[in-house]
């Protein structure tokens, strides 16, 4: 099998995405690192052998086993000098990764092995052949990706299933709320207290699973579907403004300018020209 990498484009507002995955013969001593990554990557090792290291720990690894290297952590790994190894990886970005993987014991764990798990090792085989389907080939790598994370769910638990529920529970409820009601002037608190929880606990628990705040979300959000508005339809940027939540159109416009780094009639002339 020949190397290959396959890349995505992402914005962190997406729930969950392949950003990028790949497959790598790799040569005696090749490395990688020290570096920090901006997404969760999974390798995993096919033949050979190769170290990985990463929060001070020193970990050997052999076919079978897989590596899990999470977001801004430094990590380093590197090829066996006389038995290389070779993997693949898969590489998943997203405002819900974090809260999916909590449901294993993979971020504690960093390190496991899929034993004789034909599922598991399918799945990376299928992100090969969904890289030659060319247009859409995204739906299907991430339905692969879902699959994939189910797999990993089911056989490599966390020790806390039923608080790490919860804990997802809060904040996927507090992204639906968002998503049915970001036309609305809601507030955080008012997001609270839908779920019936403190604030501070909201606040708190939001940016430990998705790695972002919930107000800067908030006004992620409403910025994207004030994006989708300016590209789509012709409405005034006043409409535009209110659909999104915001009475004052000129507040609008100053959000949306530190956001985008251009005005909303900018920004719908630059991509009217693209489109052109």
């Amino acid at each position: 099998m020949k190397d290959y990498i396959f890349s995505n484009d992402f914005t962190r507002n997406i729930d969950a995405m392949i950003y990028t995955c790949g497959y790598e013969n790799c040569v005696p001593g090749h490395s990688y690192g020290p570096v920090m990554r901006n997404g969760y990557l999974i390798h995993y090792v096919l033949s050979g052998f190769g170290i990985y290291k990463a929060r001070g720990k020193l970990f050997h690894l052999k076919a079978g086993d897989a590596f899990l290297i999470c977001p801004e952590e430094l990590i380093y790994y590197e090829a066996d000098m006389k038995q290389p190894w070779s993997y693949t990886w898969i590489g998943i970005q997203g405002i819900k990764v974090k809260s999916y993987l909590e449901r294993t014991s993979l971020l504690e764990n960093l390190v496991f092995h899929y034993g004789q798990d034909d599922q598991m090792r399918l799945c990376h085989e299928k992100m090969f052949e969904a890289d030659k389907m060319g247009e859409n080939k995204d739906l299907i790598m991430n339905s692969i990706m879902y699959e994939y994370l189910f797999l990993l769910a089911r056989k490599f638990p966390g020790r806390h299933p039923a608080e790490n529920r919860k804990k997802t529970g809060y904040v996927e409820n507090a992204l639906k709320y968002i998503e049915s009601s970001y036309c609305d002037p809601i507030t955080i608190q008012d997001i609270a207290n839908h779920l019936s929880i403190n604030r501070s606990y909201l606040s708190r628990l939001f940016k430990s699973m998705t790695g972002i705040s919930i107000q800067d979300y908030l006004l992620d959000y409403r910025i994207r579907q004030a994006c989708i508005l300016l590209k789509h339809t012709d409405l005034s940027i006043r409409t535009i403004a209110h659909s999104v939540s915001y009475v004052d159109a000129l507040y609008f416009s100053k959000l949306f300018r530190h956001k985008k780094g251009m005005a909303p009639s900018e920004y719908r002339k630059s991509n009217i020209q693209l489109t052109d």
